[in-house]
Order: structure tokens, then sequence, then C-alpha cells
């Protein structure tokens, strides 16, 4: 189901923002290779897990900025005033 945009083309309803590329960044916590040794040890804790928990906090703070920038960006509006929710519905029956 596509969406037309107020300028009559036809669109999915996405919105690229270049806060989102943010996100990215926590996602490399998920390549264990980098961070699959013991040294260096931080406070008796080897590499491995330290730099778990840095990668939770460098998360955190990502979404967080990236909610704070883009909270007050106004939300798409409905192109037809006429369309009811179960008409919204991609996975309804017709």
């Amino acid at each position: 189901m596509s969406t037309a945009s107020p300028d009559g083309k036809a669109g999915s309803g996405l919105r690229f923002r270049a806060w989102n590329l943010l996100l990215i960044i926590p996602l490399f916590t998920l390549i264990t290779a980098i961070y699959n040794k013991h040294d260096p040890t931080f406070i008796g804790m080897p590499f491995f897990y330290w730099f778990q928990f840095v990668g939770i906090i460098v998360g955190v703070i990502c979404t967080s900025v990236v909610y704070l920038m883009t909270k007050d960006e106004p939300n798409p509006v409905a192109t037809d005033p006429g369309l009811d929710v179960d008409d919204l519905d991609e996975g309804a029956a017709r």
C-alpha cells in the first residue's frame, strides 16, 4: 500500500532523518570479533565484559540523542480524511 504525498506522488510514508544514522553506532557491539579478548583489563574486568558495558551506555546515549533531536518534528498527516483505520490496515481482507 502506498500513500500519496501532498505533491501527488506516491510514497511510503517513511522519511529519512540524518539523526537516525547515529543508531548504527551501537550495532558495532554485535560484532563479537572486535572485543573477543581478555586484555586490556579495567578494574579487574576483562575487555570482553567492560566493552559490553560501555556499548550499552553508548547505545543509550545514541538513542536518547536521536529521540531528543527528532521528537519535535511533525508526524505525517493523512492525505485522505475519509479513510478509517480499518481501511489503512494492509492485513485486512478485501
